[in-house]
This record gives structure tokens, C-alpha cells and sequence, in this order.
């Protein structure tokens, strides 16, 4: 999908580029398919600020997007790719043969009126839901399970695509986009195909008031703080903080590792790509 530049016109619009919409199928979205949201403004329940820089935005619906493809068996035909304000990725509306309606997010190809299956012995192509067990190696996958039956958590976002390398007994390898190398059961349901609008990337929001649509508030730069407010604030003229980067706590930040080790670490067979040093 082609990207939109807009005639420098204001210096806004000089730096803007969105996304060519004209595919999109549908406007409205199906009704009986979406939730309530309430935007929390970074607000807990006792209504105290956990998370800072956010509030405002326009208001949004949540789409009930079917991530455990449960339908076994059952035809669907896509009948409308639609935009979701919650993710990256489009979304397409299945009609099953049973009268059904879901929602899928939409691989790159899946085109409306395209008929797509979830089960066993179905053909490789895209939007098709199957075990890892019955896809051939090299095959790119997306919404993946990490436990059978719980339903896709893996590469759900625009672009993204596992490739699946080999199957090893209980267990199929597959190769995250971040190039990390891992295992998952071989009965872990996946969709065939790329996850769609690739070129969400590309988008450059050209102005801060399109921040503000999106529910981001101003963030003030730690070293632009008094020492009061920050430990990086104060300082004689432009000082660059002086010490690691921290919260205003005091708690490093930026490299410092706090990811707890998880039951699933033994199935990661090579580590994720890290930058060279140096």
C-alpha cells in the first residue's frame, strides 16, 4: 500500500506520511463484535497516576479479534478488511458458513471474498489456521500460540512473520523476526502468511497534535528538569545528566535488565541479535 505525502502547504503537512487507506473494504465496524473502552489516562483504580504522559485521545471501540481460531472445520469467506484504532494491523471480518462473524487480523494477500478454513489438511495459504505439526518448513507463520489452546500471542504486529525452521519430536523451531530461535509444541495453532499493512513503519506523524489524538501527552526531557523533579535535572548551562540514565526514582533505565526468568526460557535455543559494541 502506498504511502500518502501531502503538499508542504503548513510545516506539519511537510513532514507527514500516512498510509494509502483506499483498501480498506469497510468504514463502519461490525457492530455485534465490539466492546466498551474506557481510557485510563495512566490512572490505577485508586485513581493515582502509574503511568505518565498519557491522556486525552479519541475515543475508540475494542474489536473482539478471534486469536484462538477455535472454528474447526467450518468455512468462512472474508467480507471486508477494516482499520482497528488498537493495533498496527488490519482486520478482516469472516462470515462462516454457520452465520458466524469474526474477526482475524489480516495477512498480506488475504483479499475479500478469499474462502479460509482453521483445522487439519488444508492447503498453505494465507490466512489458513493450522498446527505447527502440519507446516512445512520455510513456511512464514503469524499469531501463534505459545500454549495449545490459549490462543495467538506471537508476531501479531503489521509486518511481522515467524518462519518455521524444523521439527525436532514434540517440539517445532521457529525464527522470530528479532532472529532469536525458539521452540514451541507441535500443536500450537498458526496462521499462514505475513501479518499485512507492512508499511505501517513508514508512517512519520509529521505533527505533535496527532500525538495528542493518540492519548500521548508532552514528555519533558530528564536533563531539562530541576534537581527536585529528576536525578539528571540541574546542572550550569546544557548538561548531558551527568550519570546513567534513570528514572526519577533513581532506578536505572535504558539497558538495565528487569525481565524475570520464565517457565519458557528452556525453549529458547539462540538468543535474539544484539548491536555490535564498540
Amino acid at each position: 500500500m502506498p504511502v500518502v505525502r501531502r503538499k508542504p502547504t503548513t510545516p506539519s503537512q511537510r513532514h507527514t506520511a500516512l498510509l494509502d487507506q483506499s483498501h480498506l473494504t469497510r468504514k463502519a465496524p461490525e457492530k455485534s463484535l465490539l466492546l466498551p473502552s474506557r481510557s485510563s489516562g495512566g490512572r490505577n483504580n485508586l485513581g493515582r497516576m502509574t503511568m505518565r504522559n498519557r491522556g486525552g485521545g479519541h475515543k475508540r471501540m475494542l474489536r473482539i479479534v478471534d486469536f484462538k481460531r477455535d472454528k474447526r472445520g467450518i468455512p468462512a469467506r472474508v467480507s471486508a478488511i477494516e482499520y482497528d484504532p488498537n493495533r498496527s494491523a488490519n482486520l478482516a471480518l469472516l462470515h462462516y458458513r454457520d452465520g458466524d462473524k469474526r474477526y482475524i487480523i489480516a495477512p498480506v494477500g488475504l483479499k475479500v471474498g478469499d474462502a479460509i478454513q482453521s483445522g487439519s489438511g488444508l492447503e498453505i495459504s494465507p490466512g489458513n489456521a493450522m498446527a505447527l505439526a502440519e507446516v512445512p518448513p520455510g513456511t512464514t507463520v503469524h499469531n501463534v500460540e505459545l500454549k495449545p489452546g490459549k490462543g495467538a500471542q506471537v508476531a501479531r504486529g503489521a509486518g511481522t512473520g515467524v518462519q518455521v525452521m524444523a521439527k525436532d519430536g514434540p517440539h517445532v523451531l521457529l525464527r522470530m523476526p528479532s532472529g532469536e530461535l525458539r521452540l514451541f509444541p507441535r500443536e500450537c495453532f498458526a496462521t499462514i502468511g505475513q501479518v499485512g499493512n507492512i508499511d505501517f513503519e513508514k508512517i512519520s506523524i509529521g505533527k505533535a497534535g496527532r500525538n495528542r489524538w493518540l492519548g500521548k501527552r508532552p514528555r519533558t526531557r530528564a536533563v531539562a528538569k530541576n534537581p527536585v523533579d529528576h536525578p539528571m535535572g540541574g546542572g550550569e548551562g546544557k548538561s548531558s545528566g551527568g550519570r546513567h540514565p534513570c528514572t526519577p526514582w533513581g532506578k536505572p533505565t535504558k539497558g538495565y535488565k528487569t525481565r524475570k526468568k520464565q517457565a519458557s526460557d528452556r525453549l529458547i535455543v539462540t538468543r535474539r541479535r544484539t548491536k555490535k559494541q564498540g
